[in-house]
């Protein structure tokens, strides 16, 4: 039996796994904005996005992903980065977040130290080809069973998320609820790649207990509620982006914003103008090229009254 000590506190830890955190979530703000991916012109209500994070958690049941397998992710920010995360924690599996900028030498070491069952993947990023690499690395990867890309195209060796998600449609909603029902919120559910600045990247397994708890206080001290939309530039591969901004928002209610799949300073400014963003994130280096647009001047930012800058110390 664990048992938890912490400092004093007026705010009690939540004592949930991150698909209860979804389903509650659901259950209090269901027709409310849950996330706005803004150059996929997606748009999901907490209803919707639950709808969406159980059919692909239904179709992880129908691959045979057990409780502690390891399910990975390597793509930019989109809606079905956010949509994977839940799926994976609601069944019980281990979401390994791959950089998005990794080359095939860092991408091998991932995938084989983390023992990868299950791959959701894009097929391109910037000039990175994902479905070279991960031809050439397929038969050195004999853990890795099942790779799906997102997109509707299908692919030799692999399954496009277009009839993935249909693979959900044929495993009863009783299968998910008595695997959500087998699980504990201190199981491990995410495995984050350090730098591996003196050396390989280190895999640091987390677990639901701290993870959601982490984006729960981040959104207690930003006073998020469910009238707050949070502009998301950062990546979701990093904490920043799957932690302080997922499940900071779902914890309290709030709208995700994505801007574009990857950094780009004028469609930041453009989505807190646009969906009235009142949160923003970002690294010193996003808020430096933001400010210095030309036409900063000429968006609408009143609806700012809050945001995180982290990763480096921020210059006067």
């Amino acid at each position: 039996m664990l048992s938890y000590v912490h400092g004093s506190s007026l705010t009690p830890l939540l004592g949930q796994t991150i698909g209860e955190s979804l389903n509650r979530a659901a259950a209090q703000f269901g027709d409310r904005d849950a996330l706005i991916s803004c150059h996929q012109q997606l748009t999901y209500t907490y209803s919707e996005l639950l709808h969406a994070v159980n059919r692909v958690a239904r179709a992880l049941l129908h691959l045979g992903v057990e409780r502690g397998d390891r399910v990975g992710i390597w793509s930019p920010n989109t809606a079905e980065w956010m949509i994977s995360q839940f799926a994976a924690a609601k069944v019980g599996a281990i979401l390994v977040n791959v950089n998005p900028s990794y080359q095939l030498r860092e991408l091998d070491y991932a995938l084989t130290q983390s023992g990868m069952t299950v791959l959701i993947a894009a097929r391109k990023f910037r000039k990175s080809d994902y479905m070279d690499m991960l031809s050439s690395l397929r038969p050195r990867l004999p853990s890795l069973r099942h790779l799906v890309y997102l997109g509707t195209d299908a692919s030799p060796g692999a399954t496009a998320w277009s009839d993935f998600i249909e693979l959900g449609d044929r495993v009863d909603d009783s299968a998910l609820a008595a695997r959500e029902r087998e699980l504990q919120f201190d199981d491990p559910i995410n495995i984050q790649y350090t730098s591996g600045t003196t050396g390989a990247p280190k895999g640091a397994t987390l677990s639901h207990h701290n993870i959601l708890n982490n984006g729960f206080l981040v959104g207690e001290v930003l006073k998020y509620s469910e009238a707050d939309r949070i502009c998301v530039p950062v990546p979701f591969y990093h904490c920043f982006g799957c932690v302080m901004a997922n499940l900071a928002a779902v914890t309290h209610g709030a709208a995700l914003v994505l801007p574009a799949e990857s950094f780009d300073p004028e469609a930041t400014l453009q989505a807190v103008e646009t969906h009235r963003c009142t949160s923003i994130y970002g690294v010193p280096t996003m808020f430096i090229a933001e400010l210095g647009l030309p036409n900063f001047a000429d968006y609408d930012l009143s609806s700012l009254r809050t945001g995180v800058m982290a990763g480096a110390p921020c210059p006067v």
